[in-house]
């Protein structure tokens, strides 16, 4: 299998239909063949060999979609990277994948101007906007005025991307996921999404992000149709859906929240809708009701899975994310196994548990990692005989549905974005005055969860939480800050082993919910 054939396909079943749309501008299948084919031509003509990778630091847009493609069609990896970095983390992405060249819009740039001079592997920036370029970059049409290429034909267990992921010593990893493991993965999503040729999906959650890329590879498979909203926003998504009859989109429950409430929804004609894929947190009861009031012909299906998976691992189809009925209490589940997936709950030694006992979730299967970049022995630690041990305690009930109840690993999610307390310690650890910190996430109405800082001062310090969150606003991306800053006189709670007990920690926040996760 290789990434770019179900790009080549669509452009063969569906050469004039609709392929993409952003900001007006429009485009069907034969000319977005025929653009990544030119691009990946001005890609070799600007250097680039197979195996090279790529950096894009970009919000969403058509431009991005065709870069997904030229990259692997000349043999290339491509390195999406998150656009709500530092300045500092994308420095370190860019070092540590190697990247060959970088492609910035107009909302990235200042990253890759405070980085002129200290990218040492980078040949070229490119700038995806269309006025002028900064000093220093090249536009990117100029790409596309090459002559096309033939397709290198690159596939199998070749690397397609470098997907970067929180670290849990404070360092992101890049997870190295080949052309098999996106391709199995788009086929999950065809099958668990019912994507087809009449599909019209909306890229609203950051196209970085793998959630939306086993979208991006299945829709095209389909020949279907995608429009671009930059970044979400409730109102510009709920005018692209009534514009562009959008069939499908992806969110995180607090997105959903936001559309159904929005002040003038009703004002949007959203009957198209047909299915909203959700994950990264539980659906609420009361945004469900108002997501099913709001949205009447629209399903909903929950996944969960993480980049290592390439990324889903479970699909919970509509007929089980109901309130009522015989399947009610299924929509606490994250679902099934998805369709290429193998999935076992183990012990701490590893060994299977028996239905309904709570361990870690293991993955197998062909859309499982090739490992970390640079990174042996933090694959080996969870990659062995084929399994992928992930770090998420569940259980497994008689029927197979899984029920995550906690995190093994120690991590956030805040509004469907991953945080490893490890990075946000490490960062207030740099403040002057600090003696210790843990870092936890607590429960929130809005965001699923917040992070809570417990910070333990050196002996005269005068620190303030408000200086806490300025300092980390300095040194990583603002959602990885903390939202409130608890100090103590004494030191933190500590295991016999020296670790420290943020279980204890965490549960006067969790007291009276089921799960220690939200």
């Amino acid at each position: 299998m290789y990434l770019t054939q179900g790009l080549r396909r669509a452009g063969q079943i569906r050469p004039k239909e609709k392929s993409t749309v952003f900001r007006g501008r429009r485009r069907i299948w034969s000319q977005t063949v025929e653009r990544v084919a030119r691009i990946a031509g001005g890609l070799k003509a600007a250097g680039v060999q197979p195996g090279d990778r790529i950096a894009i630091l970009a919000l969403n847009s058509d431009r991005y979609f065709e870069l997904m493609y030229a990259i692997p069609w000349i043999g290339a990896a491509m390195v999406p990277v998150n656009t709500r970095l530092a300045t500092p983390e994308v420095q370190y992405i860019l070092e540590d994948s190697g990247s060959r060249l970088l492609f910035i819009d107009g909302a990235m740039k200042a990253h890759a101007e405070a980085l002129a001079g200290h990218m040492p592997t980078v040949t070229a920036v490119y700038y995806l906007d269309d006025d002028a370029p900064p000093a220093g970059m090249r536009p990117y049409e100029d790409l596309a005025a090459a002559p096309a290429i033939a397709d290198a034909g690159a596939g199998g267990e070749a690397l397609a991307g470098l997907f970067y992921t929180g670290g849990t010593t404070g360092k992101s990893k890049g997870v190295m996921l080949s052309h098999n493991n996106l391709v199995w993965n788009a086929m999950n999503a065809i099958a668990g999404l019912y994507f087809d040729h009449d599909t019209t999906y909306i890229h609203s959650g950051p196209m970085f992000h793998l959630a939306d890329g086993a979208s991006t590879f299945g829709v095209t498979a389909c020949g279907g149709f995608h429009a671009f909203v930059p970044r979400f926003d409730a109102t510009d998504c709920l005018q692209t859906i009534a514009q562009e009859k959008v069939t499908h989109g992806q969110y995180v429950p607090t997105m959903i929240n936001m559309l159904a409430n929005h002040p003038k929804v009703a004002d949007f004609d959203v009957s198209s809708l047909k299915y909203i894929l959700y994950g990264a947190s539980p659906m609420p009861e009361g945004v469900l009701r108002k997501a099913l009031q709001v949205f009447p012909g629209c399903q909903f299906i929950h996944a969960y899975g993480m980049t290592e998976a390439a990324p889903i691992l479970t699909l919970l189809p509509p007929r089980y994310t109901t309130l009522e009925g015989p399947y009610a209490g299924r929509i606490k589940s994250c679902g099934l196994a998805a369709h290429t997936a193998e999935l076992k709950i183990v012990d701490e030694n590893r060994q299977e548990v028996p239905r309904g006992t709570a361990g870690e979730v293991a993955a197998k299967g062909p859309m499982i990692m090739l490992g970390y970049w640079n990174k042996p022995q933090e694959t080996a630690a969870v990659l062995k005989d084929g399994w992928y041990y992930s770090g998420d305690a569940a259980y497994m009930d008689d029927e197979g549905f899984v029920f995550i109840v906690d995190r093994l690993k120690d991590m956030i999610i805040s509004g469907g974005e991953n945080v490893y307390s490890a990075e946000v310690e490490n960062a207030i650890s740099l403040m002057p005055g600090v003696a210790e910190v843990a870092v936890i996430g607590i429960p929130d109405p809005k965001w699923g969860e917040t992070i809570h800082a417990v910070v333990v001062p050196r002996s005269g310090a005068n620190l303030t939480a408000e200086a806490v969150i300025a300092h980390c606003r300095t040194q990583i991306a603002g959602y990885k800050c903390p939202r409130s800053v608890e100090f103590r006189d004494t030191s933190l709670p500590l295991s016999g082993a020296g670790k420290v007990l943020k279980r204890e920690l965490r549960e006067p926040f969790w007291k009276g919910y089921e799960k220690r996760v939200n």
